[in-house]
């Protein structure tokens, strides 16, 4: 769905501070399905965490993407929904878990749910990655994610767009001028 737009990229890139600008400018926003399954099953005492059991936590991102999607094909306001991650990044990161041998069965099985063409990535930046309670890697696997992430975009057909290493405002900036310009035909 072209009005769809996702965010992407390196863990710790800035893309929940995005999602909250585009936000707070009055945009439908979704928030990310990893950091809702990890407050969940902490609260939970759960098992579907991504350094207990990454499958499982994927196979969980994989379901809350999906129903993200049908609740965001419910909102009554027109315009974008911006996705904080999204179904592909879910399940990318299946794959990813499942090792070699199912690589690719995840995003084969959710290609046919599209998101807008244009798909939003922010780069590694290695000045605002922090940890915390619910992001424990560091920031080598945050990088190979986000080229694991690059990769899986464009095989799907995206058209990747990176984002520019700038305040918050001129990112959010930014992505309304790229889908600006494309619904102009530009």
């Amino acid at each position: 769905m072209e009005r769809f737009v996702v965010l992407s990229g390196c863990s710790g890139g800035g893309k929940s501070t995005l999602l909250a600008e585009l936000g707070r400018r009055g945009h439908a926003v979704v928030e990310e399905p990893g950091r809702r399954i990890v407050a969940e099953e902490t609260l939970a005492t759960g098992r579907a965490l991504p350094w207990i059991d990454m499958a499982a936590f994927a196979r969980r991102a994989v379901e809350v993407a999906r129903r993200d999607r049908v609740l965001a094909r419910a909102m009554p306001r027109p315009g974008y929904v911006f996705f904080d991650r999204g179904l592909i990044d879910a399940a990318a990161a299946l794959d990813h878990s499942c090792g070699q041998a199912a690589c690719g069965a995840a995003l084969r099985a959710v290609a046919a749910r599209r998101y807008n063409r244009q798909v939003f990535l922010t780069p590694p930046w290695p000045q605002i990655y922090a940890s915390d309670e619910a992001r424990r890697h560091g920031l080598d696997e945050a990088i190979a994610e986000y080229e694991r992430l690059l990769k899986a975009y464009g095989a799907l057909g995206y058209e990747p767009v990176v984002l520019p290493r700038v305040p918050v405002g001129q990112r959010a900036d930014f992505v309304l001028r790229h889908l600006v310009a494309r619904t102009d035909g530009v």
